[in-house]
C-alpha cells in the first residue's frame, strides 16, 4: 500500500531502520489525555498493515506528562519519548519529532484528542493512493464564537500578506511522506508554521474532511496573548510582503502631502489665507504615527534577521527514551553547516 517514492532511505534514518508509519505528537498540557490517546492510537495502528512507532515530544509540559511518557515507553516498545530542554512551542516540537521519527510516512497529531486518532486510517489510505501530503480539514464549528472570529480575521490577514491560497480550517493533523519530511527539515528558521511550510513545498496534495471533537481535559494551552504572538510571527516573518505595504504607505503619504501643499497654495493665492493650525497639527500627528509604525515593522524584521544570523540550534533534547538506536537524530536541532 505504500507510496513507492517514499520507500527510499530518509536523510536522517540509517538504512534498515525505517518503520512504515510514525505518529508524531507534540505534548504540552495534555497529561490527562495521554493514556486514552495511546490506547486509541494503538488500536488504530495495529489495524493497519504497516509497522509503526509513536513519538511523544514533551515540550516541557508542567503537568507531569513526562512521567506518563516514561511509563508508556516502559510498557510499549512502539512508543518513543523526547523531552526538550526548554519550552520551544508547538511548531518546533513538531520539528523535533519529525527529525527523530523513522517512518516512511509521518502523521502529526495534537495530544488533546480533539483530532480523532481513528482518522489516521483514512489519512494513510489516501497517502497510499500516491499523495505525498494529505491534510485534514475541520468541517464544522469547533471553537467559541470569539475564537472563530479571531481565526477568520487571522487567516484573512495571512492570505493578504503571504499571497498564497490555503484553507484556514486546515490544522496540523496530516500525513506526509518521507521525501516531504526530508524537505520540511531543510527549513531551519525559528519562526515557522508547519502547515504553511507544507503549502510552500508543493508535492502532490489532497484534503479530507472530519468532525473535530471537544477538548477532554482543561482549556487550550494557547492563551489569547500567545495566539496573538503566533499570528504576528506568522504574518510578519513568513514573507517580506509587509515591507511592500510600508513602501506603498510611504508613497500614499507623499502623494497626500503633495495634494495638501497644492490646496494650501491655491487657497493662499485665491483668498490670501492658509488653513488653520489645527488641521496642520492633526496631519502631522497622522504622518508621524504612520512613520513610527513603519519604522517599528522594519525594526521587527531587522531584529529577526539578527536572531537568524546567529544560527543557533532550534532546540535541545534533554532526554530520549525508547525507539532503539535508530531513534536518536544525528544532531539535536542543529542547523546545517554552510
Amino acid at each position: 500500500m505504500e507510496h513507492p517514492d517514499s520507500l527510499r532511505r530518509g536523510r536522517n534514518v540509517p538504512a534498515g531502520d525505517h518503520v512504515g508509519l510514525s505518529v508524531v505528537v507534540p505534548v504540552y498540557g495534555c497529561a490527562g489525555t495521554l493514556l486514552p490517546l495511546h490506547e486509541r492510537l494503538t488500536r488504530v495502528l495495529q489495524s493497519l498493515p504497516v509497522s509503526y512507532e509513536i513519538v511523544l515530544v514533551d515540550d516541557r509540559s508542567r503537568d507531569g506528562a513526562w512521567t506518563i511518557i516514561q511509563d508508556l515507553v516502559a510498557d510499549d516498545p512502539h512508543v518513543a519519548g523526547l523531552r526538550l530542554a526548554s519550552n520551544v512551542g508547538q511548531q518546533l516540537a513538531i520539528t523535533a519529532g519529525l527529525e527523530a521519527c523513522r517512518g516512511r510516512y509521518a502523521v502529526v497529531l495534537d495530544c488533546d484528542l480533539q483530532d480523532p486518532p481513528e482518522l489516521i486510517a483514512t489519512l494513510f489510505s489516501r497517502a497510499a493512493d500516491g499523495f505525498d501530503i494529505v491534510f485534514a480539514k475541520r468541517k464544522a464549528a469547533h471553537q467559541s464564537r470569539g475564537r472563530l472570529l479571531a481565526n477568520r480575521l487571522y487567516f484573512h490577514l495571512v492570505l493578504k500578506t503571504v499571497a498564497r491560497q490555503f484553507d484556514g480550517e486546515i490544522g496540523d493533523l496530516s500525513i506526509i511522506s518521507r521525501r516531504v519530511i526530508d524537505a520540511f527539515l531543510q527549513f531551519r528558521e525559528r519562526d515557522r508554521s508547519y502547515v504553511m511550510i507544507l503549502h510552500t513545498l508543493g508535492f502532490d496534495t489532497t484534503t479530507i474532511e472530519y468532525q473535530r471533537s471537544t477538548r477532554m481535559v482543561g482549556p487550550s494551552s494557547y492563551t489569547w496573548s500567545q495566539l496573538a504572538a503566533l499570528a504576528v510571527s506568522c504574518i510578519f516573518f513568513t514573507t517580506t510582503r509587509l515591507l511592500h505595504w510600508v513602501i506603498y504607505t510611504g508613497l500614499l503619504l507623499a502623494f497626500a502631502g503633495f495634494v495638501w501643499a497644492v490646496v494650501v497654495s491655491l487657497r493662499w493665492l485665491i483668498i490670501g489665507a492658509a488653513p488653520g493650525w489645527t488641521s496642520l497639527v492633526v496631519f502631522q500627528l497622522l504622518v508621524g504615527g504612520v512613520i513610527t509604525i513603519c519604522l517599528g515593522i522594519t525594526g521587527l524584521y531587522v531584529g529577526r534577521i539578527f536572531e537568524e544570523v546567529k544560527r543557533r540550534p532550534l532546540y535541545f533534547i534533554q532526554d530520549r527514551i525508547g525507539g532503539g538506536a535508530a531513534f536518536t537524530p544525528p544532531e539535536q536541532g542543529a542547523r546545517p553547516a554552510d
